[in-house]
Parts: C-alpha cells; sequence; structure tokens
C-alpha cells in the first residue's frame, strides 16, 4: 500500500501561483510514474502533469508553460508549481502514484487538495 499525502491548495487571484506538494509513503519502491490530476464541479478528472521516476515529465496541452511539476525521489515527493493561474485552473487537485508495471498495477490517489483563483 502507498499513502499520498497532499499540501499548497487554496485561494489565489488571476495571474498568482501556487505549489503543490505530494508526500507518498508505504511501499514505495512499487509505484513509478507520479502526478497530478484535477476535477472541477460537474467535469471528469483530467491529467494534468505526470514525472516518471527518472524524471521525464508530461503535461496536459491546458498547462504547458504554466506548470512545473518536479519529483525529489530522496524525499518521496512530487510538487506542482502553478503560475498564471486562471479561473479555469480551478478544481481539486488529485495527487496519484502508478504501480511500475507490469508487476504492480495498483495506482494510489491521494485525498485531494482545493485550488481556488478568482477574477
Amino acid at each position: 500500500q502507498v499513502q499520498l499525502v497532499e499540501s499548497g491548495g487554496g485561494l489565489v487571484q488571476a495571474g498568482g501561483s501556487l505549489r503543490l506538494s505530494c508526500v507518498a509513503s508505504g511501499s514505495i519502491f512499487s509505484i513509478n510514474a507520479m502526478g497530478w490530476y484535477r476535477q472541477a464541479p460537474g467535469k471528469q478528472r483530467d491529467l494534468v502533469a505526470t514525472i516518471t521516476r527518472g524524471g521525464s515529465a508530461n503535461y496536459a496541452d491546458s498547462v504547458k508553460g504554466r506548470f512545473t511539476i518536479s519529483r525529489d525521489n530522496a524525499k518521496d515527493t512530487v510538487y506542482l508549481q502553478m503560475n498564471s493561474l486562471n479561473p479555469q485552473d480551478t478544481a481539486v487537485y488529485y495527487c496519484n502514484a502508478a504501480g511500475n508495471r507490469p508487476v504492480y498495477t495498483l495506482d494510489y490517489w491521494g485525498q485531494g487538495t482545493q485550488v481556488t483563483v478568482s477574477s
């Protein structure tokens, strides 16, 4: 089992910045990619960004150039630096840890942290 604890959400004005953190604990050896997803009210949960253990990052088109994902393997922590925020970024942000396939197939989710961007 892997436990994920997020922090760093909050209320910010449009154009502002926030940094989210997610600390993993438990069976860290079983996970590879970590990342962030978000879910706005009435919408599906969508990918924001992911990063592999080796540091390869992937971003949704809507956040490219504004958000940066990073990872500290020594601290089992993944970060999401969010700049130039706009109201469309308002959502609950969830940390995700993907199992290191093909051996480990379980994925894990954090409890979510609210990000609200006011206009």
